[in-house]
């Protein structure tokens, strides 16, 4: 018995001996071989506590920054002397010694950790479950607390904007918007600024993540959470950081982003965005406040002008349209973002009035007119390769609509020429109702300006052809019962007619109402905002009006469009009448009338 504990005493001294002590590992790491620190790192990971700060600031300092930097890179595969198969266990290896090397404050805030950052940043953004990791332990909240008050330019400000839009990028945007919405509000305050004030590189990093995170289509949350804010000078930083890039020569790319995002901050603030501070506080130079729509617009304009002309290329010209269809995609979208900008300035110049907006409505018009002939332009060329469907279409007769709606004499010898083909265009899948509103806008423009000639009937009644037609569809096309852009046209065209003896007026204007009442009933009309009880009155003098002109033969029968109008307006009389009291009343007292039949 006492020879053998005297045994295993002896072999367990002999264990301690072999077993490396903390020393140990510190010749190893003190090496002048790679092989030696990366054997002494690997012996001290398996025995040196995280929370024994004392012992890691010895491995820290025996080991120097240079060869845990150089070993990150080759774990990344950017180093050239290991071997591909290696390059995972150094990659785990060196982040782990990292992770325990900034546990000891001083090591972590030293200017050897900071500048390992960027390589951690591109070794995260190759791991997605390194990204969530971040994201789950509160990275982008402790990110949006801490922007703002970092220094501008600064190298941290630099580093915190590839952690969100790593972030952004990498994680389902569903989660991260929903989750962190007043987060992501606090980050385009803080990047807004950035924006704004700096004039390097970092402008334009602030700029693609800016119009990353409100362009995506989950961005709804951070709208609601920006439009709480109580001041809007993230907004303004925005407009400046803007004006910046647009009157710059910087890439096309970047005046895209900056359009883009411009689209963004309208959507959240609203079209008056468009015209107001330019000057960053403290700044000596001054900017008029119209700087900003002038520069969307025309970068806009010459955008269009530039995407109309390549997807005319590409689906006229090209040698292999099918083979180009991504591109094509790809430009369309960037279309819609011009349009869009340009049918928020249209909007804007609606409310325009006084003396003090002459001078950049005169601007603004013209840009417009200029930007508005490109699209028609583009449109006429679509006619004449026989092209009836396509997004790109349906969008740029929409934008036409929008601002004929407040100019009706813009262009008019063009669109009068293409008014027919842009009642017949249609969406890649379906056709679509939205086409018929801009005929529409253009039509109660038209009759508004209240000072008819010959000329303007006739513009009148191309247009009023166009919209009876597509209303004669309406089964296949299934307008919606409520739509304002045709409860608007019934108000115009009672007015249109109104104190006219002319029948070919009477009957236009009546048969295309008749058409619009089958969509309704005269309680639903009476409950709608833009209609009132003295509408009602209107409408039934113009019915009453058609039926006592046919019922007193005041239409020759050589007036065979007339006639034909007459049907319509009874046929539709029939379905809706007993809907519309007023109207039926108005009409049965003024005497029975009989279908007049046309053979």
């Amino acid at each position: 018995m006492e020879e053998q504990a005297s045994s295993s005493s002896s072999t367990g001294a002999s264990s301690s001996q072999l077993q490396p002590s903390l020393d140990d590992c510190l010749k190893l790491l003190r090496g002048e071989r790679d092989e030696q620190r990366l054997a002494g790192l690997l012996l001290v990971t398996k025995f040196c506590s995280k929370d024994d700060h004392t012992a890691i600031r010895k491995v820290y300092d025996a080991l120097g920054p240079q060869f845990l930097h150089r070993l990150l890179r080759t774990g990344i595969g950017k180093g050239s002397d290991v071997r591909s198969d290696n390059r995972d266990a150094y990659l785990q290896l060196s982040i782990t010694v990292l992770a325990a090397f900034c546990r000891v404050p001083q090591i972590a805030a030293s200017e050897e950790m900071i500048n390992k950052i960027p390589l951690i940043l591109e070794t995260i953004s190759r791991d997605e479950e390194g990204v969530q990791t971040l994201y789950k332990s509160g990275g982008l909240n402790v990110l949006a607390s801490q922007m703002m008050i970092l220094p501008n330019g600064s190298h941290m400000i630099e580093l915190s904007l590839r952690l969100v839009q790593i972030i952004v990028i990498k994680l389902p945007s569903e989660n991260v918007y929903s989750e962190h919405p007043t987060d992501l509000s606090l980050v385009v305050c803080a990047v807004a600024e950035q924006f704004a004030v700096l004039q390097n590189a970092l402008k334009f990093e602030a700029l693609h993540l800016l119009s990353t995170i409100l362009s995506n289509r989950n961005s709804a949350p951070v709208y609601d959470a920006l439009r709480l804010m109580e001041n809007d000078v993230w907004s303004t930083n925005l407009r400046i950081g803007i004006v910046a890039i647009l009157q710059n020569r910087v890439a096309p790319s970047h005046k895209l982003h900056a359009l883009v995002l411009a689209e963004c901050v309208i959507s959240i603030v609203g079209e008056r965005w468009l015209i107001g501070e330019m000057n960053l506080t403290g700044s000596q130079v001054s900017l008029p406040a119209d700087r900003c729509i002038l520069l969307i617009l025309e970068s806009s304009r010459v955008e269009i002008a530039v995407l109309l002309n390549d997807l005319a290329y590409l689906k006229y010209e090209a040698s292999n349209a099918s083979s180009n269809r991504e591109n094509i995609l790809v430009k369309q979208r960037n279309l819609g973002v011009a349009f869009s900008l340009v049918e928020k300035i249209i909007k804007l110049i609606s409310s325009f009035g006084g003396e003090e907006c002459e001078s950049t409505f005169t601007k603004i018009i013209s840009g417009l007119n200029e930007t508005i002939g490109v699209v028609l332009d583009y449109l006429r060329d679509a006619k004449e390769h026989g092209q009836m469907k396509g997004d790109d279409l349906l969008a740029a007769v929409r934008v036409i609509g929008s601002y004929l709606a407040e100019a009706p004499d813009a262009c008019k010898d063009k669109v009068i020429e293409l008014l027919a083909y842009m009642l017949s265009i249609e969406g890649e899948d379906e056709l679509r109702f939205g086409v018929s509103v801009t005929v529409v806008g253009y039509l109660i423009a038209l009759i508004d300006q209240n000072n008819f000639t010959s000329e303007d009937n006739g513009s009148i009644f191309l247009a009023c052809d166009t919209i009876l037609n597509l209303l004669l569809k309406q089964e296949q096309i299934k307008f919606p019962s409520d739509d304002p852009s045709f409860i608007r046209l019934l108000v115009a065209l009672s007015h249109w007619a109104e104190g006219m003896d002319d029948a070919s007026i009477i009957m236009m204007a009546s048969s295309i109402c008749s058409l619009i009442l089958e969509l309704t009933s005269e309680e639903s009309l009476l409950n709608h905002p833009d209609f009132t009880s003295g509408d009602i009155g209107n409408l039934s003098k113009l019915i009453r009006q058609s039926f006592v002109m046919c019922g007193q033969d005041l239409i020759s029968d050589d007036a065979k469009a007339e006639v034909d109008l007459f049907q319509i307006i009874t046929s539709a009389y029939s379905s809706w009448a007993d809907r519309f009291p007023s109207i039926k009343q108005a009409v049965e007292s003024s005497g029975p009338f009989g279908f007049r039949h046309v053979s």
